[in-house]
């Protein structure tokens, strides 16, 4: 493992609109401002929790923009740059590097539910994009895409694409994934990360998992699980991780990444939780019992703008 390979806590950047569906530019500032406040490692923009799919063209290119200039370096940048056209994510992928993203993380091509890359498609998409820039890769394996990527195809991507270097396993079953590929994969596997909104944490870190990408609501109280584990302090990493996996599990299953949003409003971070149709506001029972379980933690995000 390369000594100089991004560890620990990269969560995924919300995206705020006002109440009439525009940006909240200025709420974007605020986000950035309050993660980096939570410690974190370093950030996703531009993802699935960051509604990507809602997003026009020229409104990914003012959010990443603005990321990086606000940021200014305080902590690197992933950008997510995930296209079913190979031409268009490599345009994505350029211009990601030329505004300062330290990294991009891609998913691998796919159309609705049926329109999808074979492994040569998949082989040949991130190459493409890793010989357009000089900044490392992270390999998406989500279920949204509904596409299969083995670990022999991962492995063959990690040994013989020079950028692809990071895999974020979300798929289920992900410690298993993760054991696996580490294994294949030997030492070209210098950043293998969980998501998932780090449900199966405690589990991929046994796995051999050194990072992971959760949503920007708890990263404070993911941090420590993280940090203890990689020191060797097990038993404190599962303590902590006992404590905050309510909050996480109520997440995951109930509100999506429409919980950061809840807690951000609370907290004084954004004006509004909007987001945009067909996705429907969190129910008023389901939103109270997010944040009754939030504040029993104390999350930086409740009490960041106090």
């Amino acid at each position: 493992m390369n000594s100089s390979a991004y560890t620990g806590v990269f969560p995924i950047a919300p995206t705020p609109f006002n109440e009439d569906g525009t940006l909240d530019l200025d709420g974007m500032r605020r986000v950035l401002d309050c993660m980096v406040s939570q410690g974190v490692d370093g950030i996703c923009i531009l993802a699935n929790f960051s509604e990507q799919f809602a997003l026009t063209d020229d409104e990914r290119e003012m959010l990443l923009t603005l990321s990086l200039e606000h940021i200014d370096g305080r902590v690197p940048i992933i950008a997510t740059t995930s296209h079913f056209c190979t031409e268009i994510a490599v345009a994505r992928a350029k211009r990601a590097e030329e505004v300062g993203a330290a990294m991009l993380m891609m998913m691998p091509p796919y159309h609705g539910a049926l329109l999808k890359a074979d492994d040569q498609g998949v082989f040949e998409h991130f190459a493409a994009v890793s010989e357009a820039v000089s900044i490392p890769l992270m390999v998406q394996d989500a279920p949204l895409a509904g596409v299969q990527l083995s670990v022999p195809l991962l492995a063959r991507m990690a040994r013989e694409i020079e950028g692809v270097r990071y895999f974020k396993m979300e798929m289920p079953q992900a410690a298993a994934k993760l054991r696996a590929l580490i294994e294949a994969g030997g030492t070209d596997i210098e950043g293998p990360f969980d998501g998932e909104e780090s449900i199966t944490l405690l589990a991929d870190l046994q796995a051999g998992a050194t990072g992971t990408m959760c949503s920007a609501l708890l990263p404070d109280l993911i941090r420590p699980v993280v940090t203890q584990f990689l020191e060797g302090d097990h038993e404190g990493a599962r303590n902590q991780y006992d404590e905050i996996l309510p909050l996480i599990n109520f997440e995951n299953r109930q509100c999506g990444f429409r919980a950061t949003k809840a807690a951000m409003v609370e907290g004084g971070v954004i004006k509004s939780e909007k987001v945009r149709h067909p996705v429907m506001p969190l129910h008023p029972d389901t939103r109270a019992e997010l944040l009754e379980i939030a504040r029993r933690l104390d999350p930086v995000v409740l009490k960041w703008a106090s």
